[in-house]
């Protein structure tokens, strides 16, 4: 059984705010050397100090690295991996980085939607693609994609969102039998409403109830990757307290 990450490289997207933020924090923690992807430096520069304070509260030496990227440029995606092969490889790769879209469909313009699926599907799928010779070549490769709930149920006001994560479910499950074989393990994690800026763009009428916070999401990837047994956990599913079960 596998219980530790320490020592090993991760790369988290969407690392500057909400729940990549406090994904990154965690792995930091845990020893892990992490890599930081996001839009902005000045966020990604904050997440890097608290990565960096939290590894050295736990006694690690391992120290984040930034990389401001536009993921929905697949060249900039490319310079990211090159950067990554050239820092020592990969272990450990979590695609979280999302947008979301509200409105009902008749009112979403083309360019909108364009945009939710080249970061929600296009980026992982490159990342994914790019990513797997270091994959193969880590001891215990690891993949977390943050989906979400509406990968299996359909909300109103939220087609292009929901058409890209129910996307990037069904990319996860096939990625995951085409490197099953090889020890790769994917996994895809799929909360609910969680306590971030998105949702109360998302779902404002979710505003003042108990919600899923960005902790209980580490919580889950914690799980996931120090839980490297002959059992295996291929989906962990939040909901909100309140939200009836199942």
């Amino acid at each position: 059984m596998k219980t530790s990450i320490a020592h090993e490289k991760a790369l988290v997207t969407g690392a500057g705010k909400g729940i990549g933020r406090t994904l990154a924090v965690r792995l930091a923690s845990l020893g892990c050397e992490v890599t930081l992807v996001g839009r902005t430096q000045a966020s990604l520069d904050e997440t890097s100090r608290l990565c960096d304070e939290a590894s050295e509260q736990a006694g690690y030496e391992e120290r984040s690295h930034t990389h401001a990227c536009d993921l929905t440029s697949e060249q900039a995606i490319l310079d990211l991996v090159c950067s990554i092969r050239e820092s020592g490889g990969l272990d450990i790769l979590v695609n979280n980085a999302g947008i979301v879209q509200a409105g009902p469909l008749e009112d979403i313009p083309t360019d909108q939607f364009d945009a939710v699926m080249a970061t929600n599907v296009r980026a992982p799928f490159i990342l994914l693609r790019e990513t797997l010779p270091l994959l193969r070549a880590s001891k215990a490769a690891e993949v977390v994609n943050v989906c979400s709930v509406v990968a299996h149920d359909a909300y109103p006001n939220q087609s292009a969102y929901v058409a890209s994560k129910h996307a990037l479910y069904g990319m996860s499950k096939s990625f995951a039998r085409e490197v099953f074989d090889e020890g790769i393990r994917v996994h895809v994690i799929s909360p609910g409403g969680v306590l971030t800026d998105m949702v109360a763009i998302a779902r404002p009428d979710l505003t003042g109830t108990p919600m899923i916070v960005p902790d209980d999401m580490a919580d889950a990837l914690e799980y996931l990757l120090t839980h490297r047994t002959d059992a295996v956990c291929d989906e962990i599913r939040l909901h909100r307290v309140t939200k009836a079960p199942y």
